[in-house]
This record gives structure tokens, C-alpha cells and sequence, in this order.
């Protein structure tokens, strides 16, 4: 299906987005828009097929390249642009979704499989250092008892549709009768049966959304968009893969995001902390207490005579736990000079004192701050 809207537009990402940025993005519209989810919904259908040609285009990086350069002019003539029937738009699905769940691939498998669902949950940082709990409240499709998920009243039988005699696909003629294309069939929705006699509880739909909350654990040290995946917690496969509600569920992933914290920067397991310190703790050494994060109590940081505003302290030992294993981050204290806004007399009569003998020389060689950041890091 051509398209003359922007393939980044329609997917809602930059043009600088990354491989999975792009495939997060389909995945999430291919959930949404799903015929399966949306029946009858021809606006639903069309943003499907059109999410399934962008990211068909933007996921391959040869086309993406000669799309970046040309945009739709580029891909004409190439021979994988567009879709001839349904079942090019489904494969282009089902690869996405391969080892994640769902698809009408499922059907040739064994045990046909349902779709993966996707929600978020947010912790601070303080919670990543000792794992945290979260009630996770989710809505999903589920298997309709009454009818088993055949969508026929108790006491009555689907029965073969006549339009297209049970294949569940019929083909039409295309563009002035030079090609003919398969699509699936308007009077059983692919399904291969009608229901003459629909189950009140689902409608003749064979599954119904339900609501459901579950208690997830999650572990320390995880990191902003990973996700803690609860297999069988997702949707069972489609009516027409799998009409008697038998096939396997897919999986729940449950996003983490990281609230930002006011006093610590994650990178990586290390955290960084910007420490506020008088020049005269620089100038003559001494110690100073920082804060830890999730901790009461404070550290207390050395700081030897003469150093520089901008320097860094690395405390052992006092940043994140690693997602596996036992080794914990550091921490980074940055050391920024704090000048006074306002002196008393005595303290303007000092430090005007010990301007006439100051002769330091200026260092303009010495590194940035954020030189000895990345540095600090880096180790």
C-alpha cells in the first residue's frame, strides 16, 4: 500500500532513530492497530498495513540509506516495496514478532502462539539499589469460557462459510484484471467459519478483554528500558489460528523506567555527585561528608591540600549493584568550588589580606572538568 506520509512520521520516531528504536516503535502500532483487536475497524486496518510498509523500509538499512536520500522516489521500482495481498503484511509482522509472540505464522507450528503485551512501570534510583515490588494492573484478550473461544452460543457449531468454503481467503482482481490478489475474506474474517448463533457473553468474537493487576519483583541494578518479561501473561493466539482456545499465551514485558534523582547521574553502575565545597577546604585539605545513595548515614571524602575545583573523588564500592553478579559501581564525587555571595568585614579584611600575596600561576593546560568525568569513568 503506497504511502506518501513520512515513514518516520508514521512509525513516530527521528531520523536518527536506532535498529530497535524503530522495531519498539512497529511493535507497538502492530499491537495497537492489529486486525485481530480491531474488527471491522477499516481506519485500524489501514494504519496496520501502513506501520508494516514503514518499518518494512526503515528496518533494512540499504532501503532505509536510499529512502534517507531520495524518499519514496528512491524505493520505486524496488522489487520488495509495497504489498500485493494480507499475507505480505502479516509476514512482515510475524518477523518481528518471531521468538516474541504472535502472529498467524503460529498456525503452521504446532502450537499456535499469542501475542506479547508491553506496559512500563517507573522506580527511582534509590529502589534500584535494593530491587523493588510493583503491582502491575494490565488489560489483555482473553479466551471466552462460555463458548471456549468459538464464538458460537452453548449448544451450537461454527459452521463452514460459504463465501469462501472453509479456506478463509478469497482473491480479487487488481488493477485493470492484470494481477489478482488474496486477501482474507470479508464474510469470516479469515477465519474459515460463520456463527449463525453468537455467544452472548463474547459476541460471536470467541475472546473478550479482561482486566488483571499482577505483583512483579523487580531486581537491583536494573537499568532504564529493560524489561522483566512474565511468560503466559500476554494474549491467546487469534480465533483464526487457533478457534478452539487451546494455543499457547504470549508474554507480558513490563518496561522499567528510571525517575531522574536531584542528587546523583547514573552512567552505568557508577553514580555521580556533584559536592559542593569552600574554597578553603580546597585550599588547606580536610574532610567532607557526601551523601550515599539509599543510605542514612554519610561517607566521608578526604580532600587533600590544594586541589583544583572540578577534581574527582572515586568512593569504592557506593554506586549501583550490577543487574548480574555481585560487583557494585562506584562513586564519583566532583568537587565544585562555592564562592560566598556575601563577607562580614573581618572576612573581606582576611581575604583582601591574602590577595596582596597571592601569586598563583593560572594552569590553562590542565584538563576540563568533564574531561576528568569521562576519565574517572572510563576507569
Amino acid at each position: 500500500m503506497p504511502t506518501t506520509r513520512c515513514y518516520y512520521e508514521v512509525l513516530s520516531v527521528e531520523r536518527t532513530a536506532s535498529a530497535d528504536d524503530i522495531k519498539r516503535a512497529y511493535r507497538r502500532l502492530a499491537m495497537k492497530y492489529h486486525p485481530d483487536r480491531n474488527p471491522n475497524d477499516q481506519e485500524a486496518e489501514a494504519k496496520f498495513k501502513e506501520a508494516a510498509e514503514a518499518y518494512e523500509v526503515l528496518s533494512d538499512s540499504e532501503r532505509r540509506a536510499m529512502y534517507d536520500r531520495h524518499g519514496h522516489d528512491g524505493l520505486r521500482g524496488q522489487a520488495r516495496h509495497g504489498f500485493n495481498s494480507t499475507d505480505d503484511i502479516f509476514s512482515v509482522f510475524n518477523d518481528i514478532f518471531e521468538g516474541m509472540g504472535g502472529g498467524r505464522g503460529g498456525g503452521r507450528r504446532a502450537r499456535a502462539r499469542g501475542y506479547d503485551l508491553e506496559t512500563e512501570v517507573e522506580l527511582t534510583l534509590e529502589e534500584v539499589v535494593t530491587g523493588a515490588s510493583r503491582d502491575v494492573p494490565f488489560t489483555r484478550i482473553d479466551v471466552c469460557d462460555t463458548c471456549t473461544g468459538s464464538g458460537a452460543a452453548p449448544g451450537t457449531t461454527p459452521e463452514t462459510c460459504s463465501t469462501c468454503g472453509g479456506q478463509g481467503k478469497v482473491q480479487q482482481a487488481g488493477l485493470g484484471g492484470m494481477f489478482r490478489m488474496v486477501t482474507a475474506c470479508p464474510a469470516c474474517r479469515g477465519r474459515g467459519l460463520t456463527i449463525t448463533t453468537p455467544c452472548a457473553d463474547c459476541r460471536g468474537q470467541g475472546r473478550y478483554p479482561t482486566s488483571r493487576e499482577l505483583t512483579i519483583q523487580i531486581p537491583a541494578g536494573i537499568h532504564d528500558g529493560q524489561a522483566v518479561r512474565l511468560a503466559g501473561e500476554g494474549e491467546p493466539p487469534s480465533p483464526e489460528v487457533d478457534p478452539g482456545g487451546t494455543g499457547a499465551r504470549g508474554d507480558l514485558h513490563v518496561v522499567v523506567r528510571i525517575a531522574q534523582n536531584d542528587t546523583f547521574e547514573r552512567d552505568g553502575d557508577n553514580l555521580l555527585l556533584v559536592q559542593p565545597v569552600a574554597f578553603t577546604t580546597l585550599a588547606l585539605g580536610g574532610d567532607i561528608e557526601v551523601p550515599l545513595l539509599g543510605a542514612e548515614d554519610t561517607h566521608t571524602v578526604h580532600v587533600k591540600v590544594g586541589t583544583q575545583p572540578g577534581e574527582l573523588i572515586r568512593v569504592k564500592e557506593q554506586g549501583l549493584p550490577a543487574l548480574r553478579g555481585s560487583r557494585r559501581g562506584d562513586l564519583i564525587v566532583v568537587l565544585k568550588l562555592i564562592v560566598p555571595r556575601k563577607l562580614d568585614d573581618r572576612q573581606r579584611s582576611l581575604l583582601t589580606e591574602y590577595a596582596q600575596t597571592e601569586s598563583a600561576p593560572i594552569d590553562d593546560q590542565a584538563p576540563s572538568m568533564w574531561d576528568r568525568i569521562k576519565d574517572a569513568f572510563r576507569g
